[in-house]
């Protein structure tokens, strides 16, 4: 079979210029002429949400095929396992084989800034080497079916307000040590088939047309071969894109852009070999989907279900627990809280996927036949409680030997398109659990939510037990856990903050220009430098058993920078249960005029133990345990002198503690002749704006609100405030996006849909509407909201009756 990549010189520039763009939402462009085929591409990163229907973006989430629903990357990631993640991402594989999908949108490895980003229950970790590791195995795992991954969102896309225009700030040391680490992970390790870049601008410039992140240093620097493709509506100058090595624009714009590319190089504007090198590479990509292609293939759906559960009983993390738990299964049981009922299984947004089977809590009870009594507590939709439910959730506490009590984030609290504005749990909650309190101590909580809430009550409560987002199988995994069948090893790969005011970026967060004044200092690197106490530290986990470390052994006391150096030391179970414990290796730098962390995570595994039975663990710090960024040099590099590694159960929690001479670089820039803040950053929280502004080497982007007459297709419907047209397309945009949806969705994904709307700059109506809207049109209605009524209805006009034939006509399969 001739490789279609080898058809390059064949294609006329109309053809090169088609399939750089999707012929639908998720299709890639056919040449039937040449008989090059179109690849499919599925939303992830949990599941497999292949639409029924193969259509345009006019209809918002249309009904998907079943598939199994994994835990979200917070609770995959929450399980430390690199073998889990391995298993996961090759059932993903495989179900992607049934469903015929070749490329899944996923994982998604974007640093966990703040606690608030509505889209963190997607994302791994605050910290990249964490993230880089598990997602270096879910890679690894689905690609070994031959499907690939979309590794995302490329880069620095900490925040969902205005995330299709906002600019993340960022200075060069932060950016490669903490917003780029991850991607450089998995594309050194894993040879992702695509990389997904974000909406956002990167300092100033769009990823998407971002030559120095797509081709510099994804490229050039660290080896990448597969292609780029945009996220859905991410593109706001195509040629550009092709310039910068952005491959393929999803989803379809109904030819517009193809027809950019093709007079970009008949003016010469654009070279044709540009345009041949992002051709090949997506030749590339469809000659190695479809020889993958498995057209009898069947997944092992039930197979799948039982490692749903295996992940959603490892990513469970025992935040207290007073002996509470394990239940004895003879006790008197008392489950209330909606969340029992309707346990959540996953977050919303794109990625939410429709489950081959879901089981709550107390369904699995009543499927099993064991006996509890059940109180409903709270409406989980509304979020509102009333006398009546409490009364009958306190007569179903009264007098029982325990009461689980479920509460937690519901789905209207986080999403896709919007962010959260505090840490708060839904105050019904809260005042069920401290009327529960009154007639009965008893209570342990199964907390959900796919971020880090609000835990000020646990000292009116025996034991939280937090199962994020459970999965399809979620019922039968807390069953597991709260009565002892299987003992908790989750982690958090978060920090859970006392209060959201002692992160470091909670002034700068959710603003049209984010500003990332904290640096490296994210998550618990702030936190432990600067001292801060936290509810729940980062790696932080119990277990039903105990654990002790000795022995901790360097193989070499000196080292040369760029050598690996191995350790080792004992752990034994010292409980009565057998159970797994996740071992943490920190890294302390020496402290020099560049500024450090107090310690950063360099490596950790999963060991499991019998009661009693002691084991030597041996881990291998690698050359980049002991590097920083050094920007004057362009380089990672590591600082001389004495480096002091922490063996811990987490971060807070050091068992262990020895020193590793280190040879590196001997004269270290002084920082704090560019930025005099820079050393006392971690006491000061952030920069000053003069410190920022060296470190970026400018000053951070300004944001000015557009007025009527300044208003331009970059303009979110959201900013449309000023002008009665302009107000008027804003209400109408929030009012009837939710006519895009199918009947029946859930009121979370109604309430993502309108805050994505307002988020939606005007060109998206275009790009996103397979032809529905014209660019004419859009235009046209740019025009009106800037006060130019007769000279838009023209153009509106125009755009309706002059719409192009669609490009599925002119490229059918």
């Amino acid at each position: 079979m001739t490789a279609y990549v080898d058809l390059l010189s064949k294609l006329t520039l109309e053809e090169k210029a088609a399939l750089c763009s999707g012929i639908t939402s998720w299709r890639t462009t056919s040449i039937k002429r040449l008989g090059i085929p179109s690849i499919f591409l599925s939303d992830g990163p949990h599941g497999v949400r292949r639409e029924r229907a193969d259509s345009g973006f006019g209809n918002v989430f249309a009904e998907a095929l079943p598939a199994t629903c994994f835990p979200p990357a917070v609770t995959l990631a929450s399980t430390w396992d690199r073998e889990l993640c391995y298993a996961v991402g090759k059932a993903l594989g495989e179900e992607c084989l049934d469903l015929k999908v070749d490329v899944l949108l996923g994982p998604g490895v974007n640093i966990k800034r703040s606690p608030l980003c509505g889209r963190n229950f997607e994302y791994m970790s605050e910290d990249p080497y964490l993230a880089g590791e598990m997602a270096v195995g879910y890679i690894d795992g689905v690609q070994s079916n031959g499907i690939g991954v979309s590794l995302k969102h490329f880069a620095a896309n900490s925040q969902e307000f205005r995330r299709m225009t906002s600019s993340s700030e960022v200075d060069e040391r932060a950016l490669r040590e903490i917003y780029l680490s991850a991607f450089e992970k998995c594309v050194k390790k894993s040879s992702p088939y695509t990389v997904m870049c974000s909406y956002n601008r990167i300092n100033g410039v769009y990823a998407a047309e971002n030559r120095r992140l797509l081709t510099e240093i994804l490229r050039n620097e660290w080896g990448f071969d597969g292609i780029v493709v945009s996220d859905w509506g991410a593109v706001t100058d195509r040629v550009a894109g092709i310039k910068a090595g952005m491959n393929l624009q999803m989803p379809t714009a109904n030819g517009a852009t193809d027809a950019e590319i093709v007079t970009a190089v008949r003016r010469g504007d654009l070279d044709e070999s540009e345009l041949d090198g992002v051709v090949k590479q997506i030749l590339e990509l469809i000659d190695k989907c479809v020889q993958a292609r498995r057209h009898d293939y069947k997944a092992d759906f039930d197979a799948h279900r039982e490692l749903a559960r295996k992940v959603a009983r490892e990513g469970a993390v025992l935040l207290k627990n007073d002996g509470i738990l394990p239940i004895d299964k003879h006790a008197n049981l008392a489950v209330i809280g909606e969340l029992a009922k309707k346990l959540r299984s996953q977050g919303s947004g794109s990625s939410r996927l429709n489950p081959l089977k879901e089981n709550s809590f107390v369904d699995y009870l009543n499927e099993i036949g064991f006996p509890h009594t059940y109180a409903k507590g709270y409406d989980s939709l509304t979020d509102e409680t009333s006398e009546a439910l409490i009364e009958e959730a306190k007569k179903a506490a009264t007098g029982a030997d325990v009461v689980l009590l479920f509460i937690g984030l519901t789905d209207a609290f986080e999403s896709e398109s919007f962010d959260r504005k505090n840490l708060d749990l839904p105050e019904a909650h809260i005042r069920l659990l401290r009327a529960l309190k009154r007639v009965n101590p008893n209570i342990a909580v199964i907390l959900t939510g796919g971020s880090p809430s609000d835990t000020s009550y646990s000292d009116e409560v025996r034991a939280i037990l937090n199962v994020y987002l459970t999965g399809e199988a979620g019922g039968e995994a807390v069953y597991d856990l709260v009565f002892g069948d299987y003992n908790p090893s989750g982690k958090l790969a978060e920090t859970f903050p006392s209060d959201i005011s002692d992160n470091p970026m909670s002034e700068f967060y959710e603003r049209e220009i984010a500003e990332y004044r904290e640096s490296i200092f994210v998550g618990y690197r702030y936190y432990d430098t600067a001292k801060k106490a936290v509810a729940y530290p980062f790696g932080h986990g119990l277990s039903y058993t105990t654990f002790e470390y000795s022995g901790l052994l360097i193989s070499t006391p000196e080292i040369a920078e760029g050598d690996s150096v191995n350790i080792s030391f004992d752990i034994v179970n010292t409980g009565s249960r057998a159970g797994a414990e996740i071992v943490q290796v920190y890294v302390s730098a020496p402290k020099t005029e560049v500024f450090v962390p107090e310690k950063e995570l360099k490596a950790f595994d999963k060991i499991y133990l019998e009661p009693g039975e002691k084991r030597r663990v041996q881990l291998t710090l690698a050359p980049e345990a002991f590097m920083f960024y050094d920007v004057t040099d362009g380089a990672f590099r590591a600082i001389d002198g004495e480096y002091v590694v922490r063996v811990g159960a987490s971060s807070a929690d050091i068992r262990l503690t020895s020193t590793l001479k280190v040879n590196g670089k001997e004269h270290t820039p002084d920082y704090r002749q560019l930025a005099p803040d820079y050393y006392s950053l971690p006491e000061l929280k952030h920069y000053s704006l003069s410190s920022f502004s060296a470190v970026l080497g400018r000053p951070p982007e300004k944001y000015v609100q557009p007025k009527k007459g300044e208003y331009t297709m970059l303009t979110c419907c959201g900013q449309l405030n000023d002008g009665f047209l302009a107000k008027l397309v804003q209400k109408s945009a929030y009012k009837y996006s939710i006519l895009l949806l199918p009947k029946g969705v859930p009121y979370s994904q109604i309430k993502m849909t309108r805050a994505g709307a307002l988020e939606m700059p005007i060109r998206n109506m275009a790009a996103m509407s397979d032809g529905d809207v014209s660019v004419r049109t859009a235009e046209g209605l740019l025009d009106l909201v800037n006060g130019k009524l007769f000279r838009g209805l023209w153009k509106m006009f125009t755009g309706f009756i002059k719409k192009q034939p669609s490009k599925r006509e002119r490229f059918p399969d």
